[in-house]
């Protein structure tokens, strides 16, 4: 297994890089291939690489991404390594790993026969050319189990994520010459910041709608990038605001929608845009309840820790399976930490016992 992720680790796929993740499809649908005794279907959407196998009339969906958020040429500073039971290197948590046990997991049972393998190239990204594969997939199936990371370094699994949603406010003001005829001018910088404000408070706001709309945890709406100008001495004519959203439930992604459409400019002369919206769907409670109550009681009986599951604020492929209607159990795949950060790592002794656990989930769900 170790040496199945060092390949893969070792195969860059940033994903704005679509040739970088279509030699990664390429390892990848290799990998399973050998593992599975059959290759993949290659499926190139808008220059992105994916890959699909499907085994009978699938039951289980098995979902996983071999893009990273790590540009190409990390692997530089950050090396493949394997010292003192941790593995290091770009995408290793995130989800390398979690595509390795994956393969080893099928690969163990007698047959695979009744599951769908989806291996998206786009997912760090949004899905944006994966979406319609997943939920196409995701459809008439019993169960979904996702191999992103566990919820935290010491293994729990995911059992609800929060959607997303992406917004843009574009402020459009008139320039001036700052020195000379301010007045003239419609600053886009200060109309900007009355949105800021008034972004920010929406998720407090979140009480007030009332429980329907809270639901399980709490929404965040977060102003993140902004920008304002073309230069030091002239009134800013143009200001763009973006807006990052986390929701526990739809009705929530709905409420923060309309708010965000009913913006107004306060100051005179100021012009608004809102570009974006909704993106994933929130993956809710209910949609894991019974696989992870089923995932309890065979680690039960494959002598591990007991499970814990956790609600968490980032998003996944799962949020489009569970929003499809199939049962999904999500963050199935490595133990360890650090995604997306300098010290991404997996804890190697955790790989096996993963393993054995979604191979016991996949032999249940299709027999």
């Amino acid at each position: 297994m170790l040496a199945d992720l060092e390949e893969l680790v070792l195969c860059e796929s940033f994903s704005a890089d679509h040739a970088s993740v279509a030699r990664s499809a390429e390892v990848v649908g290799a990998l399973g291939t050998r593992l599975l005794g059959a290759g993949p279907e290659t499926i190139v959407i808008d220059g992105v690489t994916h890959l699909r196998w499907t085994f009978g009339t699938p039951r289980v969906l098995l979902v996983g991404h071999h893009d990273t958020v790590w540009p190409t040429g990390s692997l530089r500073n950050h090396p493949w390594s394997v010292a003192d039971g941790i593995a290091r290197g770009p995408g290793v948590l995130d989800m390398k790993a979690g595509l390795v046990q994956m393969f080893h997991a099928l690969a163990s049972l007698p047959s695979p026969d009744g599951v769908c393998v989806l291996v998206n190239g786009d997912e760090e990204v949004g899905s944006v050319t994966s979406r319609q594969l997943i939920e196409e997939s995701a459809r008439g199936c019993a169960a979904a189990f996702v191999l992103e990371a566990s919820a935290d370094e010491e293994g729990a699994l995911k059992t609800a994520r929060k959607g997303t949603s992406r917004y843009e406010v574009v402020v459009h003001g008139r320039a001036a010459h700052a020195g000379l005829e301010p007045h003239k001018g419609v600053n886009a910088a200060v109309e900007a910041a009355h949105q800021v404000l008034s972004i920010a408070g929406f998720g407090d706001s979140m009480g007030a709608v009332g429980a329907a709309h809270s639901g399980p945890g709490f929404a965040t709406v977060t102003p993140t990038l902004l920008s304002a100008g073309s230069a030091r001495n002239t009134v800013p004519a143009l200001a763009r605001v973006s807006v990052d959203v986390r929701v526990p439930t739809p009705a929530a992604q709905d409420w923060i929608d309309e708010c965000m459409r009913g913006l107004a400019a306060r100051t005179p002369g100021a012009r608004l845009e809102v570009l974006g919206g909704r993106q994933r769907p929130p993956m809710e409670p209910e949609s894991s309840a019974e696989l992870f109550a089923l995932a309890s009681r065979l680690a039960a009986e494959l002598g591990q820790e007991p499970l814990r599951g956790l609600a968490v604020g980032g998003a996944s492929d799962g949020n489009y399976t569970a929003a499809a209607g199939c049962p999904t159990l999500d963050g199935l795949g490595a133990v360890g930490g650090g995604a997306h950060a300098d010290t991404e790592y997996v804890a190697v002794a955790q790989m096996v016992p993963r393993t054995r656990l979604l191979a016991r989930l996949i032999a249940r769900t299709t027999g």
